[in-house]
């Protein structure tokens, strides 16, 4: 049989042919050795971004990803004369989405391992490390030894993925990014699931946003993302669900890193908007279903054993729970420009002021504002009146204000909606979690 080259694999995928596991294989494997020139792998990746990939090519694809590098075990972890059992969550991004904050040590108060694996944001959506580096003395860059003592001893871990998980990844997405072909679902589908399942939980439960402030805008997109990463999940032996949910308004009341910080330790406290808690212990049931622990998450929020276990988990890794997080010098209202009642409010326009105000970057190293983002003080369903404030913006530079105020102009909808008591059903923007995905749903 012929050896394969980069000309021949890109042929074959241009004019709509399956790929075959042997030519799977060598790509992947001489593009991370540098055998398959950057252009190479970028005509590839618009290949497969406009003929697509059919299920076998997408987990031959992930497989070969997953064996550019190594993999995490933690088959061996125990506490005490009891195996531990692991699971984890991946969000496909969002903005305002902390979840991550308050879920990893709720559901590892119930005696799981949380090994989350987390990374720093780039454009409108946050990043889980950048929100956390807002603790005084908190670090992201742990050791394997230290990650297994922290799972063994507290039970949930965020740190940053080490540099020898799925490395065809990382210098692939690089490409990517550069050369519009980030939507392909086959490609954004293996990169999640390559880290995922490399890292080596036994369960994963994925939280895939869809709606304006969503990398997927529509229903049906959202919907065949998660049925290719389940699939891929079940094919690896690792127990995978999905969950399909609503990201045209943001979550909670904040975005910006140590704003929602603020905001999970509300929630951490029993407190909290109601749709951070909300999907918060439904994603928690979810990762407990996993790994056959029957409970009430909702419990451990109430009691305070969540908020016990996320103590140990900052102290773990040398932040200063008790410290006080930082706060911007500068903050801006967004006034309401009328009477009425809020019909939309808008999560792509107030992740892109937030990330204009600092909390993110626009390229990968580039430093954020722990300090920086947008608050904001009405939802979809409140009645609000003229001059009222809408949202306040926060930044350590205050040249800033212009550029989030343009991208805040047109964020929120104010009508005249009239209803029998005064205010709008807060369903005006329809249910949080929109579909459950499963192997053969």
């Amino acid at each position: 049989m012929t050896a394969p080259d980069a000309v021949s694999v890109i042929a074959a995928k241009r004019d709509g042919h399956v790929l075959t596991d042997t030519q799977i294989d060598w790509v992947v494997d001489a593009f991370t050795r540098g055998e398959v020139a950057g252009e190479q792998m970028s005509a590839l990746a618009m290949a497969i971004l406009l003929r697509g990939m059919e299920r076998r090519e997408v987990a031959r694809w992930t497989a070969a990803m997953i064996a550019s590098g190594e993999r995490m075990d933690f088959s061996g972890l125990r506490r005490g004369d009891r195996a531990l059992a692991t699971v984890d969550k991946h969000s496909t991004g969002g903005v305002g989405d902390k979840i991550t904050l308050p879920l990893a040590p709720l559901v590892a108060s119930y005696g799981v391992a949380v090994p989350q694996l987390s990374g720093r944001g780039l454009g409108h959506t946050g990043g889980t490390l950048d929100k956390l580096e807002s603790i005084p003395g908190w670090r992201a860059d742990l050791t394997t030894d230290e990650m297994m003592t922290q799972l063994r001893d507290v039970g949930a871990v965020v740190c940053a993925a080490g540099s020898g998980l799925a490395p065809a990844d990382k210098k692939l997405y690089a490409l990517r990014d550069v050369t519009g072909t980030v939507e392909s679902i086959p490609l954004i589908a293996s990169s999640i699931m390559s880290k995922k399942i490399a890292e080596g939980t036994g369960a994963l439960v994925l939280d895939v946003k869809v709606g304006t402030g969503a990398f997927m805008k529509t229903l049906d997109d959202a919907r065949e993302l998660a049925r290719t990463m389940v699939e891929l999940g079940a094919d690896s032996g690792v127990t995978t669900v999905a969950l399909l949910t609503a990201m045209s308004t943001p979550l909670g009341r904040t975005a910006g890193n140590a704003l929602e910080i603020e905001e999970s330790l509300e929630v951490l406290a029993g407190g909290g908007p109601a749709d951070v808690v909300e999907l918060t212990v439904t994603l928690a049931r979810e990762m407990l279903a996993a790994v056959g622990v029957d409970a009430d998450p909702a419990e451990h929020l109430r009691d305070g054993r969540a908020m016990d276990t996320w103590r140990s988990m900052i102290a773990a890794q040398h932040g200063d729970p008790d410290a006080a997080l930082p706060t911007a010098r500068h903050t801006e209202d967004v006034l309401a420009d009328a009477d009425g009642v809020v019909t939309r409010l808008d999560a792509m326009a107030v992740g892109v002021a937030a990330w204009r105000l600092g909390a993110g970057r626009a390229r990968q190293g580039a430093p954020v504002q722990a300090e920086a983002g947008v608050r904001w003080h009405v939802v979809p369903g409140d009645r609000v009146r003229r001059g009222q404030p809408l949202m306040t913006m926060a930044t350590q530079t205050p040249e800033r204000f212009d550029a989030a105020r343009a991208a805040l102009a047109d964020a929120v909808d104010v009508g005249s909606v009239p209803t029998a008591d005064g205010a709008m059903s807060a369903t005006i923007g329809g249910p949080l979690i929109i579909e459950r995905v499963t192997v053969g749903s």
